[in-house]
This record gives C-alpha cells, sequence and structure tokens, in this order.
C-alpha cells in the first residue's frame, strides 16, 4: 500500500517535501584576529589580569576555546572559519611569528580560512611554514602562485568540505591591492575579486555543489561588490574592513546578515573579540531560505578554557620582561581608533608623526608623514608599557628619510586621501605640515586644496619645485599603502634607522607625562 502510494505521490511530483528536508548549517566565523591571544581592552590594546578579573577585557583564545564549544553544543552541522588576518598585532606574534596562531587554529579545530594582507607581512616564507603547520585548508582565489615555488600547490583557491552528509563549497579571497599593504615578494600577482570567485563558483557548481561560501578578505564595500556581480555565491564570510554588523547594537555598520542579491553576507569586527555565529537554512537545490544570527561578544560572561590559559601563559613567559617593561606615562588615553585614524587627524597619528620627526629634525628633516594602517590600538591613561607601544606598532618598520619635491608631497597627500570612503590604511597623519582636503573632489583629481609647512614660528605655502628631507616609515618609503612616489633609488634616502616602536616609546618617555592632543594639522574643506 505504502509503495503504491509513492509510486502514485511521485507522479503528481509530491515525493519533494517528502524526501527532502531542510538542511540547516551553522557558520561560526572570525576575522582580523591580529595574534590577540591574550584579551583586550576597550582600546583593543593589552588587558591585565587585574582588569580581566573584574569583568573589563574582552576576547583571547580561552574564551573562543569555550565559546566555539557551546556554539558548536547547540548546532546540528556547523563549520568554523576564518577572514584572514590571524598574523600581526602583538608580541606573540613578533617572536612566533605564525606558530602560536596554528596551534589554536588546530586546537579551535577550524575548516578553512583565507589569507589575509597581513599574511604576508613577513613574505612567502613564514605564511609557507604556517601552512604546513595547519590541519585544514588555506585559500586564496584571486592571485596566481605559479612562480611563487614556496607556494605552489599549497594554497588553493578553493575547496570542499561536507558536513552533515552535506557539501560544502568554501572559497578565498585577499586584497587586490596586497602589494601596496605587504610584502608577498615579486612572483605572486593578485587579480580582481568578481571573476575570481565566478570561476570557483561555476568549477564547484559542475562538480555538483550547491551551497558555496566565499571567505573574503576584502572588506565590507568589495564584498557587497562581489555578492551584486556574481551568481551561485550564498553567504560571504568577510574580513580587513574591520567591519562591526548587528541588529542589537547602534554602533553596527550595518544588519547581520547584510543581504545583498540575495547573498548573506557577515563580519565580525576583529580581534577575537566576537565571535560570529550565522544560522542559515538551505533548501535541497542549494537555496538559501532562511538565515539569521548575532555576533557573540567575548566578555566575561564567557568561561576561559583553562587549559588554554595554561598554554598561553607558558608562551607568554618569554615575552614577559619585554612587554611589562613602564617606557612613559601618559596623562590621557590616546586615541588611535582605526575608524578615525584613517579618515581624519587623530591623537595617535599626532605622536607618532611628532616622534617620527622629533627623531630626525637634527638631520635637517623637515616632514614626517606617517600612514594609519601602521596604528594598530589605542593607549589608555597611566603608566604606558612597551607591550602596549608594540600593540600600536607591531610592524617592526624602521625610520626612513629621503628627499622628494613639493609636488611629491602633494601627491603623497593626494594618495593619502584617495580611499577615505574605504577607510584605507593610507590616510596620512603629518607633523611638521598641515594639509587641507576636500572630500567633495573625486579622488587623485585635486583632493589636495592646500599644504603649509613649517617655518621658524609659522608656516608657509610648499613650494612644488623646492625639495624637502622627509621622514617615513620603511614600508611607506618603498612604496606600500600606494605612496609609488616615494619608492626608487634616486631620492638619497636610508631606510635602516630605529624601530618606530622604539622610536615612540623614547618619545613617550621624554614627554612624560604625555597629553595627547589634536592640533588641526589636517583640515577638511
Amino acid at each position: 500500500m505504502l509503495t503504491r502510494f509513492l509510486a502514485t505521490a511521485a507522479v503528481f511530483g509530491l515525493t519533494a517535501g517528502v524526501a527532502a528536508a531542510d538542511y540547516k548549517l551553522t557558520i561560526l566565523h572570525t576575522n582580523d584576529f591580529h595574534a590577540r591571544f591574550e584579551p583586550i581592552n576597550k582600546y583593543d590594546s593589552g588587558c591585565g589580569e587585574e582588569d580581566n578579573a573584574e569583568g573589563k577585557c574582552f576576547g583571547g583564545s580561552a574564551r573562543l576555546v569555550t565559546a566555539v564549544k557551546e556554539a558548536r553544543d547547540r548546532a546540528d552541522n556547523s563549520i568554523l572559519v576564518d577572514g584572514g588576518d590571524q598574523f600581526q598585532g602583538s608580541l606573540f606574534y613578533t617572536y612566533y611569528k605564525g606558530k602560536v596562531a596554528a596551534e589554536f587554529m588546530n586546537k579551535l579545530g577550524y575548516d578553512a580560512m583565507t589569507v589575509g594582507n597581513h599574511e604576508f607581512d613577513d613574505g612567502p616564507e613564514v605564511l609557507r611554514g604556517f601552512i604546513d603547520s595547519v590541519d585544514f585548508p588555506v585559500l586564496m582565489s584571486n592571485a596566481d602562485i605559479k612562480d611563487e615555488e614556496l607556494l605552489t600547490d599549497k594554497i588553493k583557491k578553493s575547496t570542499v568540505i561536507e558536513i552533515g552528509g552535506e557539501k560544502i563549497g568554501l572559497v578565498g579571497l585577499t586584497p587586490e591591492d596586497t602589494h601596496d599593504l605587504a610584502s608577498p615578494g615579486p612572483n605572486i600577482t593578485f587579480s580582481d575579486p568578481v571573476p575570481a570567485v565566478q570561476a570557483e563558483v561555476e568549477k564547484l557548481t559542475a562538480e555538483g555543489v550547491n551551497k558555496i561560501i566565499v571567505l573574503s578578505h576584502s572588506g565590507y564595500g568589495v564584498d557587497q561588490r562581489v555578492a551584486q556581480e556574481t551568481t551561485g555565491v550564498d553567504v560571504i564570510v568577510g574580513g580587513h574592513s574591520n567591519t562591526y554588523l548587528s541588529n542589537v547594537s547602534d554602533k553596527a555598520v550595518g544588519p547581520y546578515p547584510t543581504v545583498v542579491n540575495g547573498v548573506q553576507i557577515v563580519q565580525a569586527y576583529a580581534y577575537g573579540k566576537f565571535l560570529g555565529e550565522l544560522n542559515v537554512t538551505f533548501d535541497d537545490d542549494g537555496n538559501v531560505i532562511e538565515a539569521s544570527g548575532e555576533p557573540l561578544i567575548m566578555d566575561n560572561t564567557v568561561t576561559e578554557d583553562q587549559a588554554a590559559l595554561d598554554r598561553i601563559a607558558e608562551l607568554a613567559k618569554p615575552l614577559e620582561e619585554i612587554r611589562n617593561k613602564v617606557v612613559a606615562n601618559s596623562a590621557a588615553a590616546i586615541e588611535g581608533d582605526r575608524a578615525i585614524c584613517r579618515v581624519q587627524e587623530c591623537e595617535m597619528g599626532n605622536l607618532v608623526a611628532d616622534a617620527m620627526l622629533a627623531r630626525v629634525a637634527d638631520q635637517g628633516v623637515q616632514l614626517a608623514i606617517a600612514n594609519s594602517g601602521g596604528l594598530r590600538a589605542s593607549i589608555d591613561p597611566g603608566d604606558v608599557t612597551m607591550g602596549e607601544v608594540l600593540t600600536v606598532l607591531p610592524f617592526q618598520n624602521t625610520l626612513s628619510t629621503f628627499e622628494i619635491s613639493g609636488q611629491g608631497v602633494i601627491d603623497a597627500l593626494e594618495n593619502g586621501v584617495s580611499q577615505v570612503e574605504e577607510v584605507k590604511g593610507r590616510f596620512p597623519q603629518v607633523a611638521g605640515m598641515t594639509f587641507t582636503w576636500d572630500p567633495a573632489v573625486a579622488p587623485n583629481e585635486g583632493r589636495i586644496v592646500e599644504v603649509l609647512v613649517a617655518k621658524g614660528d609659522g608656516f608657509e605655502p610648499i613650494d612644488p619645485a623646492a625639495t624637502y628631507l622627509v621622514v617615513t616609515n620603511n614600508y611607506v618609503r618603498n612604496g606600500g599603502d600606494g605612496y609609488k612616489m616615494f619608492e626608487g633609488d634616486d631620492k638619497n634616502a636610508y631606510d635602516f634607522g630605529p624601530d618606530l616602536a622604539d622610536v615612540t616609546a623614547e618619545y613617550l618617555a621624554e614627554n612624560a607625562p604625555y597629553q595627547p592632543y589634536l592640533d588641526g594639522r589636517i583640515k577638511q574643506k
């Protein structure tokens, strides 16, 4: 009787509802962790044991271990993925490079990650060592690595994993401008994410995969473009722009998920402060029929896993002497939030630019330009430790001095304000000069309205034909963040000055207690 019913039902197309149940998948995700294995404070900098005990800290790997376990326990099917930039940001990376990241990502049981630009900060060799150490695929679809022997066959464009009997396709993306942001070397080229993603989607679809997730270290804006201009993508797990998406917070940039062209876009801020949790329901054809969730804040309500705490404490021992040394005192918090420093004058930018210029002023250097992307945290009031300074300036950059025309300085500032709308790290913090820019003008079409350089007790207009001595960091001097006008062997450059973190620490000490300030050196028309 049952056989006859099923046969009859098949004739009338009734078996679809009987044979195929909806598939539910929980996507747990992190991005831009930046070696924050220990908890952070409200300034995204280190948080001490006393403050942690008082419930003032967030994040840390020990909380993530607990939160991931609890999230997996309440999900039928789940994956854990990362949107890139595990590298760089604390002494753990400075000392261990990618080894601690690999250890804890394996412990947490990640299923895949994409390559972030900071994964290239120490070149392909360090990234290769990390990839060799992890138990999951590392993905990047929009890069040609065939000429880079260290990475050939080590990084996949996409992969397929099986969860609960269903195949999930995962595609990786890294910033198209990684050559401007890091040190991938000359053997890798990066390309537009849209055709790269579409090619992988078509490949996966041809293999019968109908649930596709892009792991994108490309920024919230690019993720929306990828969603709009591709077909077949179901979810984009983002990174790079440190975007906080939420349905409950007035500080959120957009909803979680943000839906564009039917694609669910998520991101979970940065530094392990949140664990993203997106619950997706697919129909039998792989279409998303429901998606909901919220980034889970890693505050003191999340119990720290003791085994993880013990391991982090063990790893931290070699770092303690460096980190805990008090180098100065600040009379107030020094604001270094990327959302501020990448669009306007900020206190941390003034501090670092002033410190750079003060260090080399006796050499006749007149101007300082610091890229805001090199400023990674704020500093809270009171005693300032070397660990805090290194959290702000983790890249081991050195001071670089060089000669350039006034027009070259104007061109540099033009580059610096060319991506303000995207909150990019090239925004210039300066010393020894002031400038005014006009956001109503198109990028690279004359946004810089006025540049004045210090002379005596006042300022005078910059002379495009004159030669100026400038200080920046070695990354920017060699063309990083789009400052191509600074690179080359024709500028009487010296790229091997003191470490920028040391210079800043010494400047803070000489001016303790340091009083953060703004003085209008950067104006918007």
